[in-house]
């Protein structure tokens, strides 16, 4: 990894958990939600993620497995490590409990409503819990923006906008109840942008931990383990989300624009 790559990536894991408070801000400024965009918007993130995992992610891990281990053995480990991602990822939202999930939809518009039909010890409790669960969620992101950064500019910065655009209805999940608990706008914009922390955290962590080892082994198995993640984050929250805030057909021309984006994208860069 050179060093000038590395502090690339780190960058944009972090521009990615920071945007985490853009949904803090959004309930700071806004009263009601676009959510025609928001539905837009996720269902192109998703059209990211899923482009990029397959058609470069995945046959990249594959390619640095094969040189390491040779086709046969090679193309068993990615797949193998492309599951492992999903079932990482599918793990630790499983532990999250339901109730505080950051991915449960909600509008701006509907935060008087939630405060009013809420105790305060409780919103609370919420708050911190679903900070929490959005700090857990951004650790494999932030391994995802990271990885994809330090081997592409271009593949990092295209993932980094479609994370980021992803956390924007955590950010809000996580502002209804810290800001109901404390009457605290500010508060609860703090707290969201703190939580993306970990996202940074997760790619400086995999640096560390990774880097002395960094081969064509790992590189493979890491590739093919963000590919696993990457979709699993698209069809379990991103593309369900979408569908929340919008209609269907709104998702889908999301969905189809961020694969051309991507696509164009990896021809052009």
């Amino acid at each position: 990894m050179g060093e000038s790559n590395v502090l690339f990536a780190l960058g944009l894991s972090l521009f990615a958990g920071l945007s985490t408070g853009l949904g803090g801000l959004f309930v700071l400024l806004f009263k009601k939600t676009n959510a025609k965009y928001l539905s837009v918007a996720l269902g192109f993130s998703a059209g990211v993620m899923i482009f990029v995992s397959f058609v470069e992610i995945y046959p990249e891990a594959r390619s640095h497995l094969a040189a390491s281990m040779g086709e046969g053995m090679g193309d068993w480990i990615v797949l193998l490590s492309f599951f492992a991602g999903i079932l990482l990822i599918a793990l630790i939202d499983k532990l999250v409990p339901e109730y505080e999930n950051p991915h449960e939809v909600r509008k701006i518009e509907e935060v008087h409503e939630y405060c009013k039909n809420t105790k305060n010890d409780r919103l609370m409790r919420t708050g911190v819990m679903t900070a929490l669960a959005i700090s857990i969620h951004n650790f494999p992101e932030g391994l995802a923006t990271f990885v994809s950064g330090v081997d592409s500019r271009a593949t990092g910065i295209v993932i980094a906008f479609a994370v980021a655009i992803h956390n924007i209805p955590e950010g809000i999940a996580l502002s209804f109840p810290v800001y109901c608990a404390t009457g605290s706008r500010k508060k609860a914009f703090l707290l969201s942008l703190v939580s993306g922390l970990a996202e940074p955290l997760g790619a400086v962590l995999a640096w560390l931990v990774l880097a002395p080892f960094i081969n064509d082994t790992v590189y493979g198995i890491i590739f093919a383990a963000v590919a696993g993640i990457m979709v699993y984050i698209s069809f379990d929250e991103l593309l369900p989300t979408a569908r929340e805030y919008g209609e269907h057909h709104l998702s889908i021309l999301g969905l189809t624009g961020g694969m051309a984006v991507m696509g164009i994208s990896l021809l052009i860069l």
